[in-house]
């Protein structure tokens, strides 16, 4: 009987070593797959926190490129409606938390796709702004040049027609021909150059206006300039001289008469009264219409 009762407690020893070494091969399995799933787990948030840092990074470096893509458009004059609402959504999705699940990972990652396409078909409009502003400028620069010339051909015609009114303005000046000083005594004798001083109590000067198809017929303002030996100007107030303005200098005149130039050689006499004895020398006589001379004479008194 003794023998009996010894290999039944051998078989329920040897049920719970069993049992055991189950249960330590069971627990030791689970924390195998339990020290997997933590590392595995740790792995994926590394990946997913790598790919969020290199994600937000492209968020940043696309704002970058939007800031630049939208100064050139508007430079071009194109439209950054588009370009500034993409840049806000990024500029929302920055400032949100970094840390983020892996959906929201996934979403970011979609959207910097889409950035990417925008700021490529952004390109294609910027090159076709460039194109058509270098059009613009190729035109305003032509209409500029032909503008340029247009003022310069203005220019050289006003320039021509200043000569052509300042060469007509020449021709159409008159002219003193056949010039003639006389002495007049008290008595009313006549005596050309040169004569004697006690026979000069008027100086009679005579001309013809030479005939001018070009000078238009009006009213005109001639005067005669006496100049003594010494180059003073003869003049009195009292006897009807006065001042003319020739090259932007106030001058005395001698004598003056207005008459009305009809282009027929007419005949103009000049008698002054000097009111006192002529020097003995040589004389200068002008005659000037308005701002010009006309002729000159001599005369001499001994």
């Amino acid at each position: 009987m003794v023998e009996q009762t010894k290999p039944k407690k051998n078989n329920k020893v040897a049920i719970i070593i069993a049992l055991l070494a189950i249960i330590v091969v069971v627990q030791g399995v689970k924390i195998y797959l339990d020290a997997r799933d933590k590392t595995e787990m740790k792995e994926q948030n590394e990946a997913d926190q790598r790919e969020l840092a290199s994600t937000i990074q492209r968020l940043n470096d696309i704002r970058t490129e939007l800031d630049d893509k939208i100064a050139e458009i508007e430079r071009l004059g194109g439209n950054i409606e588009e370009l500034e609402k993409a840049k806000a959504e990024i500029e929302e999705e920055l400032k949100r938390t970094n840390t983020r699940d892996r959906n929201t990972i996934r979403r970011l990652s979609g959207k910097v796709e889409g950035y990417e396409e925008l700021l490529h078909a952004k390109d294609k409009e910027i090159e076709k702004l460039q194109s058509l502003n270098k059009e613009l400028f190729s035109e305003n620069t032509n209409l500029k040049t032909e503008k340029n010339e247009l003022n310069r051909t203005i220019v050289e015609l006003n320039e021509s027609n200043t000569e052509l009114e300042s060469k007509v303005d020449v021709a159409s000046r008159l002219r003193a021909e056949g010039i003639k000083i006389m002495a007049v005594s008290s008595r009313g004798r006549e005596r050309e150059s040169p004569f004697r001083a006690r026979h000069v109590s008027q100086l009679k000067v005579m001309f013809n206006i030479a005939e001018n198809p070009v000078a238009p017929i009006e009213g005109k303002e001639i005067m005669i300039r006496v100049k003594d030996p010494q180059d003073n100007i003869i003049f009195d107030v009292a006897n009807g001289s006065g001042t003319f303005m020739i090259n932007g200098k106030e001058e005395f005149f001698t004598a003056r008469q207005e008459i009305l130039f009809d282009n027929s050689n007419q005949l103009l006499t000049f008698l002054y009264d000097k009111g006192s004895e002529y020097e003995i020398g040589s004389y200068l006589m002008e005659v000037f219409c308005e701002d010009y001379k006309m002729g000159v004479g001599k005369f001499e008194v001994k």
